[in-house]
């Protein structure tokens, strides 16, 4: 089973459902978990998504969430941190074999910052949002001369699906 973190726009805009939607429709119904930070914004249109197609979703919720998942979902796994939302990032992102970003603002490129300090592959996807300034500053992928797997870019939902499964599974492959 892979563990695939989303770091997603906690914005809901009719543009958000439709990329999250894409994505999640363009996952394996077996094999693959989602971890997400909460369950708004953009992040409740991938779980929503998942879940109808029976994808099981692990929500690392922080402190006094403004939206609390559904408990009566067989797909919903919920874990009350009692952390702050950078406390929880880092519970998502560690527990993660890949992290795919389908776009967001700060909190978005912090995940994908904390997962490239770790060493976990990364996939942005170029969404028109703040997070696609992290490829002008990512040259070849690094952000440092850290040694890892650096950060990918998709350009498509699909491609961020396929490409976020395909470094998850090489980095599960290698142990971690």
């Amino acid at each position: 089973m892979l563990n695939l973190g989303v770091a997603a726009h906690s914005e809901p805009t009719p543009r958000l459902r439709e990329l999250a939607s894409r994505f999640a429709a363009a996952l394996p119904r077996d094999g693959v978990r989602l971890i997400l930070g909460g369950y708004w914004g953009a992040m409740r249109f991938v779980a929503d998504s998942a879940m109808e197609r029976g994808i099981e979703v692990v929500f690392v919720l922080p402190a006094d969430p403004p939206v609390r998942p559904p408990r009566d979902r067989r797909e919903a796994v919920i874990i009350d941190t009692g952390m702050d939302l950078r406390g929880r990032s880092v519970i998502l992102v560690r527990s993660s074999d890949a992290l795919a970003a389908l776009g967001g603002e700060s909190g978005t490129m912090v995940e994908v910052l904390l997962a490239y300090s770790m060493g976990i592959p990364t996939v942005v996807l170029r969404s028109g949002l703040p997070s696609d300034s992290l490829e002008r500053i990512a040259e070849g992928g690094r952000l440092d001369s850290r040694a890892g797997p650096g950060i990918a870019f998709a350009d498509s939902p699909e491609e961020l699906a396929a490409r976020s499964l395909e470094v998850a599974a090489d980095w599960a492959r290698r142990g971690r």
